[in-house]
């Protein structure tokens, strides 16, 4: 096969887009609403969102989430992960945490994610039963942002990418897109920084193509949604999420109105034949931006690794899988907090580093390349 062309953003031509399935959207088989959660507009409107889509609706008379009822630890897990609790954000949300190299700061808009992703990053950082929790004070949330424009260490503080402004990441914890037909929580964000006059930008990753409800938002270019992807003989770790080709497709559709745009390519991985699988993954990405006039689009390349008590929590909720957790083929790295973190051997991240950032400079010259972790 020939290589893909770069794109030509003198003279865009509209490429055709072929329109994928729909979206899957999480039905959580049981709703838990906090009498705290009610106290608020927001929600109470999400509350009426769930009922809306006849969903098993608990409300509880105290603010404490109730324990798993099942005592076997997969089947509490798989309970969990289909639960879904309104409740509000503690104090300790509205202190916000730099989380580098990502963005300036990180918020919350909700913690827990519905996907089954068999390397989940949230596995040993969030403690308890994976519960979707999505908060319900959510003016308090978004109003306690403006303290921390101006400031910060990542974008703020960086030359290359000063224009970005001051950057608030809203997925370190959760997938917003994912859950965003029962809590409306992001179409709030987008419209709440598309009238914040300064040099700000919301971000989030998703791995969710539901993006209708956020095509016409007035979104000022403030805020950029990056579609986590991989190579397609990864797309087996990623249970409960849409597809690559509907993830692309959402991708060319939220260029096209105009959003700032990324690929969070993630985690990478030594798949067969792996230099072919990313080249394909970065081509396709290429076609589905073809066209778009006035591209703004950035790339994060991540690899994969994983901690002793990550590895332990995924092999109690994926006992069947067979991602590669073989400390062997790893070398250890510690992090600043002197924590183990198992990546790739040396020359096998050269080559893969290699190797992806040449595919993003011949079939996706546009792209910014943020960082290679």
């Amino acid at each position: 096969m020939p290589p893909a062309p770069a794109l030509a953003l003198d003279h865009p031509v509209e490429a055709p887009v072929a329109t994928p399935r729909p979206s899957r959207l999480w039905r959580p088989r049981r709703v838990l609403v906090t009498p705290a959660a009610l106290e608020h507009a927001h929600g109470r409107a999400m509350l009426a969102r769930a009922e809306a889509l006849g969903l098993a609706v608990e409300r509880l008379t105290a603010n404490r989430l109730p324990s798993p009822r099942e005592p076997d630890p997969r089947r509490a897990y798989v309970a969990a992960k289909a639960t879904l609790a309104l409740t509000v954000a503690p104090p300790t949300k509205l202190r916000l945490q730099p989380i580098p190299p990502s963005a300036d700061w990180r918020f919350d808009l909700a913690e827990g994610c519905p996907a089954h992703c068999q390397y989940c990053y949230l596995a040993g950082s969030l403690q308890g039963p994976p519960v979707t929790r999505a908060y319900a004070n959510l003016d308090a949330i978004l109003g306690n942002l403006e303290a921390y424009a101006g400031h910060g260490a990542v974008t703020s503080a960086s030359a290359e990418r000063a224009q970005e402004g001051t950057t608030f990441e809203a997925s370190c914890y959760t997938d917003p897109l994912g859950i965003e037909h029962l809590t409306g929580s992001l179409s709030a964000a987008i419209r709440h920084f598309g009238a914040w006059d300064a040099p700000v930008q919301l971000r989030f990753t998703t791995k969710f193509a539901a993006v209708a409800p956020l095509l016409d938002l007035p979104h000022n270019r403030r805020t950029r949604i990056r579609f986590s992807v991989n190579a397609r003989p990864a797309a087996r770790y990623e249970g409960g999420t849409d597809t690559l080709d509907a993830r692309l497709w959402a991708l060319g559709q939220m260029a096209r109105a105009g959003y700032p745009v990324g690929l969070t390519i993630a985690p990478i991985l030594p798949v067969p034949d792996w230099e072919a699988a990313y080249t394909g993954l970065i081509r396709d990405a290429a076609d589905a931006l073809a066209g778009v006039p006035d591209l703004d689009l950035t790339a994060e390349l991540i690899t994969h690794r994983f901690t002793p008590g990550s590895k332990a929590v995924l092999r109690g909720w994926y006992p069947g899988s067979d991602l590669p957790l073989d400390e062997a083929e790893r070398v250890e790295k510690r992090t600043k907090f002197g924590t183990v973190k198992h990546v790739f051997p040396k020359p096998l991240m050269q080559a893969m580093r290699g190797h992806l950032t040449a595919c993003l400079a011949r079939d996706l010259p546009a792209a910014r390349v943020l960082y290679w972790t």
